[in-house]
């Protein structure tokens, strides 16, 4: 058997993706051949597998730290919220259907055949199988059929370390209260914890963690200190999404947060870059006056967050922005909205129907069921710049705009931009990643004296960071020693 080992939380947020993440590069580092796993994520994040699959966008961050390619198998149920009660089902990279929350617990257990058979081929010719949770095993009201913690864990036979998040307080209770809402059998399986982000003095918490050693009787992993320099790797929720204050001389971007806002790690090369700042816009406040830029992000139901965008009132502050001279970028639905209409004849996200777009590009957007799934390069027409990214997208896109393209792909034109250059957008994600773009995009507001040379080298060096890090405050031996004890 294959060594794994599964990291749950005491809750969501608490970094077990980062530490997934973290540990995949430290033992790659070590040698090992690692790959990552999560049974079951939610997230409209999603990434591109080299099978044309598609699956959650913090296993990509793994992958990439275990220096492995991206596979469908190593998340093999991905829920994309597209209402508040509902989600879209991925299996195996692939769309299974839609279900409503409820519907989908009685779905879950006929889905765990599915996500072993996915488990077991990741584990071929490794040494060692990273599995993440999801939220955490303490809900134990989603016990049943559960196929993302416990429920996964006791169907796998694989042991569990637990993590909690001593930044938000109440740690020991956090630990504590966990373990005692598990099952005999499940105590068992759960080998250990690990306390994540601590701030100060490290041994001011030693009764801590004696007193949660003598409550549960686990194993204690460590104490990771707050790794600062987690801003530089993708977050999982657009909310977390923090910029420090604008400086003078710095470039803004404002970023409305749309209700189903998805592939949001579009901004991270924007987001590392010195002299820009991105304002991430939340519901129930205006975009401010006087960006140089405003980002229209993707998103997992445009008709919805059309909508959305005009509750917010966002409608009117873009077209202000317009008007006085500001740049509008739109990626995938957000450039979808920048046309003159959408329209969803097959209910694809809803009631079939058909609505107005912001009509700041001359085209029209019919929504289809088929997904286009596919990595890409090309050129791109504001600066001439190589580009490189993935499509990930429904939808056909039509009309007198498109004439004139924004980028030019493998595939062909993609996109549009105005004659002003001022109003542009396109389908291709991951644009920003491309360095030559990313600053010939930022000049034209005004000229850098820093910049990032190659943000492709700065989450490399941010992982290995990440790795480091670990291996100094963590029992990284004695993790590894839980996970080849398959007896």
């Amino acid at each position: 058997m294959t060594a794994a080992l599964m990291l749950q939380g005491t809750g969501s947020d608490v970094g077990k993706s980062l530490l997934v993440a973290g540990l995949a590069r430290a033992y790659s580092n070590r040698g090992l051949k690692v790959r990552p796993f999560k049974p079951q994520n939610m997230s409209n994040n999603a990434a591109v597998t080299i099978e044309g699959g598609e699956i959650g966008r913090a296993q990509a961050l793994q992958a990439r730290a275990a220096r492995t390619p991206l596979l469908n198998d190593m998340n093999p149920v991905l829920l994309k919220p597209q209402t508040d009660i509902g989600a879209q089902v991925i299996v195996q990279g692939k769309m299974y259907g839609t279900a409503a929350a409820r519907d989908y617990q009685a779905i879950k257990q006929k889905l765990l055949p599915k996500v072993l058979e996915s488990f077991h081929r990741i584990g071929e010719n490794v040494d060692l199988v990273l599995i993440e949770g999801a939220g955490s095993p303490a809900e134990v009201n989603l016990r049943a059929n559960d196929i993302a913690n416990m429920g996964f864990a006791e169907a796998a036979d694989v042991p569990v370390v637990l993590i909690g998040d001593i930044d938000r307080g109440g740690v020991i209770a956090q630990i504590v209260g966990t373990h005692m809402l598990l099952s005999p059998s499940e105590q068992q399986r759960m080998k250990g914890y690990l306390i994540n982000k601590f701030r100060g003095d490290i041994s001011l918490f030693d009764d801590g963690l004696k007193i949660t050693s003598e409550k549960t009787g686990l194993r204690n992993f460590g104490v990771l200190p707050f790794f600062d320099e987690a801003h530089h790797l993708p977050p999982e929720d657009a909310f977390s999404i923090t910029s420090r204050p604008a400086r003078l001389g710095d470039i803004n971007i404002a970023v409305p947060i749309l209700s189903r806002i998805a592939n949001f790690d579009d901004l991270d090369p924007l987001l590392a870059e010195p002299g820009v700042t991105i304002h991430m816009v939340r519901p129930g406040n205006t975009i401010p006056a006087g960006m140089d830029v405003i980002l229209l992000p993707g998103s997992k139901a445009t008709l919805a967050d059309m909508d959305f965008i005009r509750l917010q009132g966002w409608d009117i502050d873009i077209q202000s922005h317009v008007r006085q001279g500001g740049t509008v970028i739109g990626l995938c639905a957000g450039y979808q909205m920048l046309g003159r209409q959408l329209s969803d004849p097959g209910g694809i996200e809803g009631p079939a129907r058909t609505i107005d777009g912001l009509g700041l590009l001359d085209f029209t957007t019919t929504l289809t069921a088929e997904k286009t799934l596919v990595e890409e390069d090309g050129k791109e027409h504001l600066t001439g710049s190589a580009i490189r990214g993935y499509h990930m997208h429904v939808g056909r896109t039509n009309g007198p705009a498109l004439e004139q393209p924004f980028v030019t792909l493998s595939s062909g034109p993609d996109g549009a931009i105005s004659p002003n250059k001022r109003i542009m957008g396109g389908y291709l994600h991951g644009l920003f990643t491309s360095d030559e773009f990313r600053y010939k995009f930022i000049n034209r507001f005004k000229n850098q004296n820093e910049k990032i040379d190659n943000f492709e080298y700065l989450v490399e060096n941010t992982l290995d960071k990440l790795a480091e890090h670990m291996e100094r405050h963590l029992d990284l031996d004695g993790l590894l020693e839980v996970a080849n004890d398959v007896s």
